[in-house]
């Protein structure tokens, strides 16, 4: 007990998102099952596995950090495999989608159309009529987009829910991904939205609100804080402009998580506590209101591993490569290439030597023909060989969909909910 306790601290000192994780003789284990089973399960090395616990638990942190007023919204695009969706249907009170499919999946976990948004540019004709015909707010992106509604509206004989999502005037301090505050393919201009307005009355949509919303993985808690006040500022502002009550407003998400040792957990607490201010003040000035806090990748990202294995073990000019079957084609974000400014090791460790002493530095890499197929840069792990599983770390969210699979045309990673 002594030595498993010491194991798991030395892991914990080797990255921080190592602390959460459970393993037994040796053994990486993922909702208590060992990743070597999983892999037996599942017939195949690469696969994503995802943790339900870590799922719920992140789940119950936020509802107890943010005021009970305050719905929140699963973000699909961060993870969009159904058992998830699902999983979550039960949890959150409601859903965001940015596709057509992600509708289908959406409705699928059972979730009430009512509960539904539907944000993203270059929403299709085809898209726009599934979304109205569904009942679910379409959070318009431009003036055309607003006029293409209508006109879709018009062809169904119903009446879309409509909200504008809202290019704010001010930039997210912090964000790794800013989504407005300057040009923008996101949104209507603020200074644009009370033209907008003016013109929507007469269109024959019905209009719940805003959505407004700066950058996503932001490990700043208070540049988070700060953007709600005034995203609540904006709304304020803009109400003004609205024939009839705001009932929606998005305010987004952007909470980050840690990717490196030197990165610092997202303070919860204390964007909960701010947010109850925030929240009092849009209860005066917007009565009957509903803020939504929108997330993605800090309620999955860190509930997720990415595990393949050693296909071949190789020293070129002194330095040891594990070559895997997996790769960029499954998990490009860890290979920096998913918007990164600078690459950066995610948390990777040798998931069948689990808990055990560094021995050597090594190169993880992938399977495929490029040299960004490059999984983990000079890491130091215990000794691994032809058959150990690899696991990364932090692979919830944004992975197996956001990532080229069809490249080189491999076997795609297969998923699992444990």
């Amino acid at each position: 007990m002594v030595e498993m306790k010491a194991d798991a601290e030395r892991m914990a000192q080797q990255h921080p998102a190592f602390a959460d994780w459970a393993f037994e003789d040796g053994h990486l284990l993922v909702g208590g099952i060992p990743v070597g089973q999983l892999a037996q399960r599942l017939g195949q090395t690469p696969f994503y596995a995802y943790d339900r616990e870590k799922i719920t638990a992140r789940v119950k942190a936020l509802r107890a950090a943010l005021p009970k007023a305050v719905r929140l919204h699963y973000a699909i695009k961060a993870n969009p495999m159904p058992a998830v969706v699902q999983h979550l249907s039960g949890l959150v009170d409601g859903f965001d989608i940015a596709s057509a499919n992600e509708l289908d999946v959406a409705l699928d976990a059972g979730m009430s159309d009512a509960h539904i948004s539907f944000a993203g540019p270059a929403k299709t004709d085809a898209e726009l009529k599934r979304a109205i015909a569904g009942g679910i707010v379409v959070e318009l992106e431009s003036l055309s987009e607003m006029d293409r509604c209508a006109k879709a509206g018009d062809s169904l004989g119903m009446t879309p829910r409509v909200a504008v999502r809202v290019n704010p005037d001010f930039k997210l301090r912090g964000s790794g991904m800013h989504m407005g505050g300057g040009p923008s393919q996101f949104g209507v201009d603020a200074e644009m939205v009370p033209e907008m307005l003016s013109r929507l009355a007469g269109l024959g949509l019905a209009f719940e609100g805003f959505h407004i919303f700066g950058g996503s993985q932001n490990l700043s808690a208070e540049a988070v804080a700060v953007a709600e006040d005034q995203i609540a500022d904006l709304a304020i502002r803009l109400a003004d402009h609205a024939l009839t009550p705001v009932r929606h407003l998005n305010i987004g998400g952007g909470f980050g998580i840690p990717y490196t040792p030197k990165d610092k957990a997202f303070d919860l607490p204390l964007v909960g506590a701010r947010l109850h201010e925030t929240v009092e003040k849009l209860g005066r000035a917007l009565p009957g209101t509903a803020v939504i806090v929108e997330l993605g990748r800090y309620i999955v990202g860190e509930a997720g591993v990415y595990v393949c294995k050693v296909i071949d073990r190789k020293i070129s000019r002194g330095q040891v490569y594990l070559v895997t079957d997996g790769g960029l084609h499954h998990q490009l974000a860890a290979t920096g290439n998913f918007g990164q400014g600078i690459r950066r090791n995610y948390p990777v460790a040798i998931a069948s030597h689990y808990g055990e002493e560094p021995v050597e530095t090594v190169n993880v890499v992938g399977c495929l023909c490029t040299p960004i197929d490059l999984l983990a840069d000079k890491i130091s792990v215990p000794r691994a060989d032809v058959g150990d599983l690899v696991a990364i770390f932090q692979s919830g969210a944004y992975g197996r969909t956001a990532s080229p699979s069809r490249f080189l045309s491999h076997p795609e990673a297969k998923e699992a909910l444990v």
